[in-house]
């Protein structure tokens, strides 16, 4: 069975992810919280492509609230 490439940024994100979340628990940054984005933005790639609302609206707003909190911290 052939998998579309949804399929491998689905786990891709998840995995992204999970680590984003590994390194901001035990204060690993800047990585934590830029994998967080990178995590966060594969899903909304992979949620705009189901045109699924509810993981579109989640990611989106995750995206932007990781993305100005590592601006603000590095800009400080």
């Amino acid at each position: 069975m052939k998998k579309d490439m949804t399929f491998y940024i689905k786990w891709l994100a998840t995995f992204v992810t999970i680590a984003g979340a590994i390194c901001t628990s035990i204060n690993i940054y800047p990585l934590g919280p830029a994998l967080l984005n990178v995590g966060a933005f594969l899903w909304l790639i992979v949620a705009v492509k189901w045109r699924e609302w509810s993981l579109i609206v989640i990611n989106a707003t995750l995206l932007a609230i990781y993305t100005i909190g590592l601006v603000v911290k590095l800009a400080t």
